[in-house]
């Protein structure tokens, strides 16, 4: 399992993360994600730790905390979903048909 951290900085680095964890316990993993287009952090983190204990004594301590001028949003990460065709119902096909038009144009 791992601990999702919200509302961070923008500025925050992998090593702040794990030097705050690594209060709680052993800090296995960090991942900070990245806009894919501009590449600037996106506000948010996971964490996994080496135990579930651990996991939830750093989320008891640090959700609502403020660190780095903002307050954390701290709590379990859930698991990620399908993305597969989560249209929008039965839309039919999305193509769009191009009209009709037909025939000749002279």
């Amino acid at each position: 399992m791992s601990i999702y951290v919200g509302n961070l900085s923008y500025e925050v680095t992998q090593d702040d993360l794990n030097t705050t964890f690594a209060e709680y316990g052993t800090v296995k993993r960090v991942q900070l994600p990245t806009d894919r287009e501009t590449g600037r952090l996106r506000g948010f983190a996971f964490i996994e730790m080496g135990t579930e204990a651990e996991e939830t004594a750093a989320i008891e301590a640090l959700d609502g905390a403020e660190w780095m001028g903002r307050d954390l949003k701290v709590n379990k990460a859930k698991p990620r979903e399908e993305r597969g065709s989560s249209g929008g119902g039965s839309w039919g096909n999305k193509g769009g048909g191009g009209g009709g038009g037909g025939g000749r144009r002279y």
